[in-house]
């Protein structure tokens, strides 16, 4: 084992002893060593029970033969932070949680590890460091919040940020807008809709790295408890033969992942950490793959944003394996590929598959809700390297119209709360990049806004940064090369015609290549944000979202 090089032989007495102190006993050193990463924090919902779900899972470790050691990592609210400077945390979270993974499992000589996370970059982030480690590993998802309730219709947290722009047209009162904000949240969980957190769990499954159905079992649900004590002998037997991550992902795994999230209208956020997952794996994937899977791939799944139902009753209707079992039967998922069992994704799903008897969440193919999958990305004069609009939160397929651009959210924001945004604007936010803001923040705020004023089917949005998986509408973000290393969406001017046709795959600003050249040379680069700390050595070393938002290799 690894770990014998931390626990065995004479000159290893001290570490033994260091290790008693812990409670390890005589039996335990011939255990394998596993690393538990806890993604708990208090400060949010999403992760606020993962503390109590450690306790289950070390039991299953431990009742499965093997001895945990429990280490934390930072986690970082996409909900709280929104529309602040703290969303600047955010991606740059995803990395730390990384780097925190390989360190511990580098630092310890662990024999696996598991990673243990609930809010949208802790899901990634542990995966990338589980995969990275180079030890047999899995990921487990604390699973959805419960849905709150008002009036009579289930509620999330993008029904509070739509509030806000409700409010604002004076569509609600300011009773009302407080009676949504007490009851959107009833507990512990991740964000109820199909949004970036569940987005993203139901990948891990699709890409064979967490259980299939596992993750879409609900964070307060009983089963949650049983299924996570029954992990353990999951990574027991990847222990006991070998059998670490880059042994079963491969290029048709994380298609099946793709395909996953354009059946279900999943987040924009996916195609940022598919492709850093991708490259921890050694796996080669484009932006490409997500269009071309997408545009085969139909939406069978009605849920939130765009649709009706919340991931809780997802997991009522049959869960994830409900999802598989509809694609793999029209063969839109490649089911010979293996998983962290060992056994092929097809077989996962046998074993996990159910069906709620009347459920009205997830169609089979032939009766899709929607032709094309939820993710687009389009190229062109102001995105040569390539931008992303999940088609599934808009039914709008071109649109025209006058920039309105402003360098920072909060400018953007300003503006529609004061309805000064006009339909047929077509918004512009830029300079929040991977590298601009740093950390790419995610837009729900002013999305939201608009939606909840009422102009969403009225108003395109446009940025170098990013959208939460709760965004609707026609809201087009990842825009590569960004402005701030001079990418042309940095040659925008106030009033410039846009183009977006999504049919054509198309975002062009309608100008001669020659006045862009002259603009070209007009522009000049800001100052970063940080001259020091660790968003700055960030900013220095983030490529492109194409890319993933991966930081640069040394080599």
């Amino acid at each position: 084992m690894r770990s014998d090089q931390i626990k065995k032989g004479l000159k290893q007495a001290p570490a033994r002893a260091m290790l008693r102190a812990v409670g390890v006993g005589d039996e335990d050193f011939g255990r394998p060593f596993v690393g538990v990463v806890n993604t708990f924090t208090d400060g949010m919902p999403c992760n606020f029970h993962l503390r109590e779900l450690a306790q289950h899972l070390k039991a299953g470790l431990r009742e499965a033969g093997l001895f945990p050691f429990e280490f934390g990592a930072p986690a970082i609210s996409d909900g709280i932070s929104m529309g602040t400077p703290g969303m600047r945390a955010s991606l740059v979270s995803r990395e730390v949680i990384a780097d925190s993974v390989e360190l511990i499992a580098q630092g310890y000589l662990y024999d696996g590890m598991v990673g243990l996370s609930a809010c949208d970059k802790t899901i990634p982030g542990t995966a990338m460091g589980v995969i990275r480690s180079g030890v047999p590993g899995m990921v487990l998802y604390g699973g959805t919040i419960a849905p709150g309730e008002w009036q009579g219709r289930k509620l999330t947290i993008v029904e509070v940020f739509e509030a806000v722009g409700q409010r604002a047209a004076g569509k609600i009162s300011e009773e009302e807008l407080l009676e949504i904000e007490r009851r959107a949240i009833p507990g512990p969980g991740a964000c109820g809709g199909q949004y970036t957190a569940n987005t993203m769990a139901m990948a891990l499954e699709a890409l064979g790295l967490s259980p299939v159905g596992y993750n879409a079992i609900p964070a307060v649900h009983p089963e949650k408890e049983r299924a996570t004590k029954e992990a353990g002998k999951i990574l027991a037997w990847a222990i006991a033969h070998d059998w670490k991550p880059k042994d079963f992902l491969t290029r048709k795994s994380f298609l099946n992942a793709v395909a996953a999230v354009a059946a279900t209208g999943g987040s924009t956020n996916a195609v940022l950490h598919l492709l850093a997952l991708a490259k921890e794996a050694g796996v080669e994937l484009s932006l490409d793959d997500f269009d071309q899977i997408s545009r085969k791939t139909p939406v069978i799944a009605d849920l939130r944003p765009w649709g009706t139902y919340t991931a809780w009753e997802l997991y009522e209707a049959g869960g994830t394996a409900l999802v598989f079992k509809r694609l793999l039967e029209a063969g839109l998922l490649f089911g010979e590929e293996k998983t962290l069992t060992g056994r092929t994704l097809a077989e996962e799903v046998e074993r996990a598959y159910r069906e709620q008897e009347g459920q009205k969440v997830v169609f089979p193919v032939e009766k899709a809700l929607k032709p094309h999958g939820g993710l687009v990305v389009l190229k062109g004069n102001l995105a040569p390297q390539g931008a992303v609009l999940k088609l599934a939160g808009t039914e709008r397929t071109s649109f025209e119209g006058p920039a309105r651009v402003f360098d920072s959210e909060e400018a953007a924001m300003e503006k529609v709360l004061k309805g000064e945004i006009r339909p047929g604007d077509v918004v512009v936010i830029r300079y929040v990049g991977p590298k601009g803001a740093p950390g790419m923040p995610e837009m729900l705020s002013v999305t939201s806004a608009i939606v909840g004023e009422g102009l969403g089917p009225e108003v395109a949005l446009l940025t170098d940064g990013r959208f939460s998986g709760g965004t609707r509408g026609l809201m087009i973000g990842h825009i590569a090369p960004e402005a701030f290393v001079g990418g042309p969406i940095a040659l925008l001017e106030e009033g410039d015609r846009i183009r977006i046709d999504v049919e054509g795959r198309r975002l062009e600003v309608l100008l001669p290549e020659e006045e862009l050249e002259r603009r070209r040379a007009r522009w000049r680069p800001r100052p970063p944000a940080f001259t020091h700390g660790l968003f700055a050595r960030y900013a220095a070393l983030v490529r492109q979202a194409d890319e993933g938002a991966v930081l640069e290799d040394p080599l």
